[in-house]
């Protein structure tokens, strides 16, 4: 099993030059184009329409900094007990590491979402948003709001497929999205006239994008065998539902109380 394991992971028998060489030069790229998603986006916003449209966008960043700090959090975590189980000789835990981990993504990634389209304005309000920016910023943050699940999934799933041995893959995906987002950014903004809303969507496809194709690579992973199932969706919702309901139902009682 061990021999078997080592065989389909290159982490386990490559020379470290190569390792180094082949996996830290994607990560680097994948890191770079994600951080130009925002970039992007400011120089189309400024050029169609202003600095208004520049601030409203800067009012929203707070919520992608803390979908980034989430999505790193989980990804690099699960990443590293999915090696570290792997190494033990442990196929099984290594899976189900790295399908709670995914999981666990989409799920906070829905509830961010939610929570972001149920808060909207006050939240904007707090992040500092002014009379002249707010509706631009909300216009912008409701839309990109639909696009944090995907977001989330894509950011944390990235050191997967890189434990998994497959760091040009996982480039790829961020790179795509990438280009399709400096593509549709001035499509939406300036053919089809949308304005802000143009460079919101833009922004929601593309994560889309690359978390789907992150999405079909988890049957293909080499170091286990992996089927959509290994996600633990219901399992997960089901405990968090459990949670939630426990949490109302010792709220209630300290109001009662």
């Amino acid at each position: 099993m061990q021999e078997e394991i080592k065989e389909l992971n290159p982490l386990g028998y490559k020379p470290v030059g190569k390792l180094l060489k082949s996996l830290a030069i994607p990560a680097i790229i994948a890191n770079l184009v994600n951080a130009l998603y925002n970039v992007v986006d400011q120089i189309f916003i400024g050029q169609g329409i202003g600095y208004l449209g520049n601030a409203a966008t800067n009012i929203a960043f707070p919520i992608t900094t803390m979908c980034l700090a989430i999505g790193l959090t989980l990804g690099i975590g699960g990443a590293s007990n999915f090696n570290l189980e792997l190494g033990k000789g442990y196929p099984e835990k290594s899976k189900h590491t790295a399908g709670t981990a995914a999981s666990t993504l989409i799920i906070i990634g829905i509830i961010l979402c939610i929570s972001v389209r149920i808060f909207l304005e006050p939240l904007m309000i707090s992040f500092g948003a002014t009379d002249k920016i707010l509706e631009y910023s909300m216009e912008y943050t409701g839309i990109t709001s639909y696009g944090i699940p995907f977001l989330l999934f894509s950011i944390g799933v990235n050191p997967l497929v890189r434990a998994d041995g497959n760091a040009k893959y996982s480039m790829i995906a961020i790179v795509i999205g990438a280009i399709l987002n400096t593509i549709l950014d001035p499509l939406f903004m300036f053919v089809y006239n949308w304005g802000i809303a143009g460079a919101a969507w833009a922004t929601v496809i593309s994560q889309v994008i690359s978390a789907l194709l992150l999405l079909i690579y988890f049957p293909r992973f080499k170091s286990v065998k992996f089927s959509l199932n290994d996600l633990y969706l219901i399992t997960l919702f089901k405990r968090i539902i459990h949670w939630v309901s426990s949490l109302i139902i010792n709220f209630n009682r300290k109001l009662v109380n």
